[in-house]
């Protein structure tokens, strides 16, 4: 993934030396090492068995690599919360110098699987393959700056015909305390615990399947977090008139067909490759069903597809950024889709073949660490050209 010369791994030596004191002996180090050094590597299959042979020519010798590799990732216990922690610190270091944080992004992306002993796995819809499909699913948490993400924590989706399944979980190894969670709480365990490490705070981004349901917006605020999410048409809602008088309920597909062109703001988000792309916003506040404090409302029609506007419901007030502002901030959920792509394409993230929740687990910190490790070499080697200082960019909701 990385051209390495001797300063990088310098570097990555440093790195794993942070990490050195949640893996308690020096077997663990070694193998946390090998298996890191095996993800960063330029080979086309991250799995196991071919991340043993790399540096082997005998078979007997790839054989016991093989060997302490599966016991390692599947069978040794270590801490997964930490080394994530250490890892992310590490890329922040780095990278909030150059630019603040500005988003949390949560998401979810899936892992196609033939089996069905893998934990988790069952039919399901997931965008990585825009259908019902026999998947895993992992709910993510990204940390983005205006030009750089780092990804920061993933858990594993247990769906109810799991969670309630006692033979499935002990011969995968779920862990007896944990229980069904939506996908929502999920992002909401591991954004709480992202508060508690002291992160740096953003915008929470998410799409319509988080942004609807409301316990999760109430907790966003309740942990004191500005969010910016996604609703589907037919969510209802009441417009507040100048007055703060509020109108009837209606959806807010209703209010889209409502609003007239000529309220419709257009507005430059982003240079594409032979034009710049657009979209035509309009923006009011509203109150939504179950929360008491006034939300905006943010209407947008893309130039590829205006008879399908897209729908964001947000704690930051109108006014307090520019509707171009707004739709940047908004427009950085998409990133996510690039750290998939990075995680999956080059550093193995869907290549795990074990059955084991626990192994799940470690592979994905491992992941998480050569993400976080790959972030900090390329901010360092290609800072932004300038800081982002207008209070207009998002940063002044990020306390």
């Amino acid at each position: 993934m990385l051209d390495v010369d001797d300063a990088i791994r310098e570097r990555a030596s440093v790195f794993l030396a942070h990490l050195a004191p949640h893996l308690r002996d020096v077997r663990k180090r070694e193998n946390f090492a090998l298996y890191f050094l095996g993800l960063m590597s330029p080979a086309e299959r991250k799995s196991m068995e071919p991340l043993a042979a790399l540096g082997h020519s005998d078979p007997v010798e790839v054989q016991r690599a093989h060997d302490r590799m599966i016991h390692f990732i599947g069978g040794s216990t270590w801490s997964d919360a930490e080394v994530r922690r250490t890892a992310v610190k590490y890329a922040l270091e780095e990278l909030t110098p150059r630019e603040p944080v500005r988003a949390w992004i949560v998401d979810d992306t899936g892992f196609l699987k033939q089996g069905s002993h893998s934990p988790g796995v069952q039919r399901m819809y997931t965008g990585s393959a825009g259908k019902i499909a026999n998947c895993q699913i992992g709910v993510s948490l990204t940390l983005a700056t205006a030009t750089e993400h780092v990804p920061v924590d993933m858990d594993l989706y247990i769906p109810e015909s799991w969670a309630n399944d006692p033979t499935r979980r002990r011969e995968t190894r779920i862990p007896d305390e944990l229980v069904y969670r939506p996908k929502w709480r999920i992002a909401l365990d591991m954004i709480a615990s992202a508060v508690r490490d002291g992160l740096p705070t953003g915008a929470v981004l998410a799409d319509s399947a988080y942004g609807d349901v409301g316990q999760f917006r109430r907790e966003l605020g309740r942990l004191g977090l500005p969010y910016a999410v996604g609703l589907h048409a037919s969510t209802r809602v009441r417009r507040i008139n100048a007055f703060g008088k509020l109108a009837k309920a209606q959806s807010v597909a209703d209010i889209a067909r409502s609003v007239r062109s000529n309220l419709r703001k257009r507005i430059e988000w982003r240079e594409g490759t032979r034009k710049s792309l657009s979209s035509r916003v309009y923006i009011c506040p509203v109150s939504i069903s179950g929360d008491d404090t006034a939300h905006t409302l943010a209407i947008e029609w893309r130039d590829d597809d205006p008879d399908e506007p897209k729908f964001t419901i947000s704690s930051i007030p109108k006014g307090k950024l520019t509707a171009t502002a707004f739709l940047d901030l908004v427009m950085s959920r998409w990133r996510t889709e690039r750290v998939y792509e990075d995680l999956k394409g080059e550093l193995g993230l869907d290549h795990y073949e074990g059955r084991r929740y626990p192994g799940w687990q470690h592979h994905v910190s491992i992941v998480l660490c050569c993400a976080a490790f790959a972030t900090a070499e390329k901010a360092r080697s290609f800072p932004p050209s300038t800081a982002r200082t207008d209070p207009r960019d998002g940063n002044t909701v990020a306390a």
